[in-house]
C-alpha cells in the first residue's frame, strides 16, 4: 500500500500515522511522522509545497496543529496518505524520510492541564481490597462518575527521561506514632493510556461525549509514577499531592482518533445507567492490548478494553461543571487493570502491596522498584484492512534520591 518499505509487523503503517516532534544533530524541532523505521519531516514538507503548513510544522510541539482543528487534521493525513502510496510523488518525498535511529524523539505537545482519571474497575476494586479489606471495595460514589484528581502539568516528561526517586513525608511502618522525612520506599508504575485536547472549548459549555472527535486529536502511553508511602500518609483527606507530581512519563508518539477507529469495541455495561450527560449512542472500548515490561523482563500485559469508564464520558466529566478545554490538556485514563494477577497495571496490585513479592522471569524479586530499574510500557491495537497499531513505548529508569 506504500511505495517505502516498511515490515508489515512494525505496527507503524500507513493506517497508523502517529505525530511526534523531533531533532535532528542539534537543529532545531520540527514535527514529524512515524512512517515504517522512519520519520516523514512535515516541516521540510511544507517548505517543498507538498503539505499545507501554516507554521504548525516548524515548531518544537504540536500544539500549533493540534488547535487546527478535525477538518485539517482529516486534510492532513490524507494528503500523507496519498504521498506515502502514489509512487508519482516518491522522488519529491524520499529526500524527507529521516530514519528513527538517527534523531531525538522530544516531548510531542506543551501540556496545558493534566488530569488521571481511575476508571478501571479491577484496579479500583484491587486498591480498595488492599486499603478496606473489612469494607466495600468500591467507593459509593465510583459507579456514577469518573473519579479523577488534577495533576501536575510541569513535570509530565517525555519517554527515556530518568525518573529521580522522590522524597516526602511517609511512614515507614503503619504504627510509627509520626512521619519522617526521607526518600520514598515504595515507588509505583501505573500502566495508562491519555489522550490530548487539541480544540480549546468555550468556558461554562460542557464537551458531550458526541463532541470528543471535534476536540481531541489522539492518544498516547502514560506512566503516571506513584510514590506509595508517601501517598498514603497525604491522601488523608484529599488526595493525591507530592506521591504523583514528581514525574509523569508519555510515549513520544500521539496516535490519531482515526488510526484506532477499527480498534473501537463495547465497553463493559454500567449499572447503574449513568446520568444522562455521560451517556454515550456509539461504543467507545477500545481493544488495546498492554504489556508492562521492568528490566526488559515481562512482568503483566492488560487489556483496555474492560475500562469501565470511556474517554468521551471522562471529557464530559471534566467539563461538565463548566471547566474550559485548552489545547495540550492532557487526560489520563488510570491505571489498567483486569481480573488476572497477569493483567495488573501497578506493583501495588502484583505484589499485593509488599506482601507477594513479584518474581521476574530471571529470578530476581520486586515488591517496589528499585534504584536503576527500567520500566517499559508498550502497547498496540488492530488496525483498519489488518493492520497493527503500535503506540509506541514509554520507558523510564530510577536514578537515585537527592533528599
Amino acid at each position: 500500500m506504500t511505495w517505502l518499505e516498511v515490515d508489515e509487523d512494525s505496527g507503524f503503517g500507513i493506517e497508523n500515522l502517529p505525530y511526534g516532534v523531533f531533532r535532528r544533530d542539534g537543529a532545531a524541532a520540527r514535527v514529524g511522522v512515524a512512517i515504517g523505521d522512519r520519520v516523514l519531516d512535515l516541516a521540510g514538507l511544507g517548505e517543498a509545497g507538498l503539505v499545507e503548513d501554516r507554521g504548525w510544522f516548524a515548531a518544537d510541539a504540536l500544539n500549533g496543529f493540534m488547535a487546527a482543528g478535525r477538518t485539517a487534521w482529516q486534510a492532513n493525513r490524507a494528503r500523507i496518505r496519498e504521498l506515502l502510496t502514489d509512487a508519482r510523488h516518491r522522488d519529491a518525498v524520499a529526500p524527507h524520510l529521516v530514519p528513527v535511529a538517527d534523531v531525538e524523539l522530544l516531548r510531542p505537545f506543551e501540556v496545558a492541564d493534566y488530569v488521571d482519571f481511575y476508571s478501571s474497575e479491577h484496579h479500583a476494586t484491587n486498591v480498595g481490597r488492599i486499603f478496606r479489606p473489612q469494607g466495600e471495595p468500591l467507593m459509593p460514589n465510583w459507579k456514577h462518575l469518573p473519579v479523577g484528581y488534577h495533576g501536575r502539568a510541569g513535570t509530565v516528561q517525555v519517554s527515556g527521561t530518568p525518573v529521580v526517586r522522590p522524597c516526602g513525608q511517609r511512614k515507614v511502618a503503619p504504627s510509627d506514632a509520626a512521619p519522617s522525612y526521607g526518600p520514598c520506599l515504595k515507588l509505583d508504575i501505573e500502566a495508562e493510556v491519555g489522550f490530548v485536547a487539541g480544540v480549546p472549548s468555550s468556558p461554562a459549555r460542557p464537551v458531550p461525549p458526541r463532541a470528543f472527535r471535534d476536540h481531541v486529536f489522539g492518544f498516547v502511553l502514560v506512566n503516571d509514577w506513584s510514590a506509595r508511602d508517601l501517598q498514603a500518609w497525604e491522601a488523608q483527606p484529599l488526595g493525591p499531592f507530592l506521591s504523583k507530581s514528581f514525574a509523569t512519563s508519555i510515549s513520544p508518539w500521539v496516535v490519531p482518533i482515526e488510526a484506532l477507529e477499527a480498534a473501537r469495541v463495547p465497553s463493559p455495561a454500567q449499572d447503574p445507567a449513568p446520568l444522562p450527560y455521560l451517556r454515550t449512542d456509539e461504543p467507545w472500548g477500545l481493544d488495546l492490548r498492554l504489556e508492562i515490561l521492568i528490566n526488559g523482563q515481562p512482568v503483566s500485559r492488560p487489556g483496555f478494553d474492560g475500562m469501565y469508564w470511556t474517554p468521551p464520558q471522562q471529557l464530559a466529566h471534566a467539563t461538565v461543571n463548566g471547566a474550559s478545554l485548552r489545547t495540550g490538556d492532557l487526560f489520563a485514563s488510570g491505571t489498567v487493570s483486569g481480573p488476572t494477577r497477569e493483567e495488573r497495571g501497578c506493583l501495588l496490585e502484583l505484589t499485593w502491596n509488599g506482601a507477594e513479592p513479584l518474581e521476574l522471569p530471571d529470578g530476581t524479586k520486586r515488591t517496589f522498584l528499585e534504584d536503576g530499574d527500567t520500566v517499559t510500557i508498550r502497547a498496540s491495537a488492530p488496525g483498519a484492512n489488518g493492520a497493527t497499531i503500535d503506540l509506541g513505548e514509554v520507558t523510564g529508569t530510577i536514578r537515585p534520591a537527592h533528599c
